[in-house]
């Protein structure tokens, strides 16, 4: 699709990589709401701050009444609470998945019949190389620790897949980025070795959106999880 002239809607826009998928659309003479929890926080020029909480359905659907001119929908907000499948909380797992699995899929299933009513367009979902690496390395204590966080990532990976298969006929392109760490605030406990730049991350995904990629693959490490799906899991003892 065209980002010129598109009219886009960012959850979590207020920083990391919302923000600068908010500023670069902007930047690509897209109008732009910004959403967030609290939208006072949202300091972009050029755009409309929208208050959105994608786990409160009420707050979805007044944010559609709002912007019901959106032809892009870019669900990038998440959270991430380093919990343990097994033996973490059951909390935590519960606030994963109802941001990053069910609030992407509210989105999309509310703004899906507003984007086909404006002439069609896109949906971008934010996932993550954790939708694979769980399984890629499933004796690995450390993939085990984020246990809940991968688990809602998968989940956001099959819902991108077959959310793709059933919007395609009504004009509307589904893509999913995938990408390793990024220098934001959710890793800002972590050393910044091998950190992505979540501007150029930014850049490919909407490169790939105007090119309707189904898949952005936004680093080395997140292309070579990706090619280790295809091997065998090693038996643990």
């Amino acid at each position: 699709m065209e980002l010129k002239g598109s009219v886009a809607l960012v959850t979590g826009a207020n920083r990391g990589l919302g923000r600068h998928l908010a500023q670069q659309l902007v930047n690509s003479g897209a109008t732009v709401y910004a959403a967030a929890r609290r939208p006072e926080t949202v300091d972009l020029e050029g755009v409309t701050p929208l208050r959105l909480d994608v786990t409160d359905e009420k707050s979805v659907r007044a944010a559609a009444r709002i912007a019901s001119d959106v032809t892009l929908l870019i669900n990038n907000a998440g959270v991430a609470r380093a919990n343990p499948l097994i033996g973490g909380s059951m909390e935590h797992l519960h606030t994963e998945m109802d941001t990053n699995f069910f609030g992407p899929l509210a989105m999309t299933r509310t703004f899906a019949p507003i984007i086909e009513g404006n002439g069609g367009g896109a949906v971008l979902n934010i996932v993550s190389v954790v939708a694979w690496m769980h399984a890629v390395e499933a004796g690995s204590s450390t993939a085990a620790l984020a246990g809940s966080y991968a688990a809602s990532k998968a989940a956001a990976w099959a819902m991108s897949n077959a959310a793709r298969e059933e919007l395609a006929p009504r004009g509307i392109s589904v893509s999913a980025l995938y990408v390793g760490l990024m220098d934001t605030d959710m890793t800002a406990v972590l050393p910044p070795e091998g950190k992505a730049d979540p501007a150029d991350v930014a850049a490919q995904a909407l490169r790939a959106i105007e090119q309707d990629a189904p898949e952005i693959l936004a680093d080395e490490y997140t292309r070579l999880v990706k090619q280790g799906l295809s091997g065998t899991l090693a038996v643990q003892a």
